[in-house]
């Protein structure tokens, strides 16, 4: 069965609200990272955010059986970094396997580095992101944005 992201912290893992970036780095990945993280810990953005990525479990697919996939949160980090930074899949899958700050973004602890992703297996998920989920995921981010902007206004 396909989850949002994981409940429970694995050992060694990392929560996402905890993840520490370089307030310096000009770099465009901490950035988007940070973005994401945003995201996640936010309640109000992060519902309605993972009720839209719950429609890429394709109709006939039951969700009981057979192995599980990545979890939503994962395919929506990739499929971010992917479409963001213009990324082919073998860069991606370069750095997912190998960007400590990806990793734990993806939810990888400490003791799963010797686990890595797979070309097709990236492609076969990230695909999901269609262009019609994709702007419904960009329109929420934007209210998301005027939101805090309208915070930092009255302050």
């Amino acid at each position: 069965m396909r989850q949002v992201q994981p409940l429970q912290l694995q050992l060694g893992e990392i929560d996402i609200a905890s993840i520490q970036f370089d307030p310096r780095s000009r770099d465009d990945i901490p950035q988007l990272l940070r973005g994401l993280q945003y995201l996640y810990t936010e309640e109000k953005i992060r519902q309605p955010l993972f009720q839209l990525l719950e429609a890429i479990t394709p109709e006939d697919v039951d969700a009981h059986n057979g192995r599980p996939g990545l979890s939503l949160w994962k395919i929506l980090v990739m499929g971010t970094l992917r479409l963001n930074l213009n990324w082919d899949y073998d860069r991606l899958l370069e750095m997912v396997n190998n960007h400590k700050t990806i990793r734990e973004m993806l939810g990888h602890g400490l003791h799963d580095e010797d686990e890595p992703y797979k070309l097709q297996t990236l492609k076969d998920n990230v695909r999901l992101l269609s262009p019609e989920l994709l702007d419904q995921i960009n329109q929420l981010v934007v209210d998301a944005g005027h939101v805090v902007l309208k915070k930092k206004r009255r302050k």
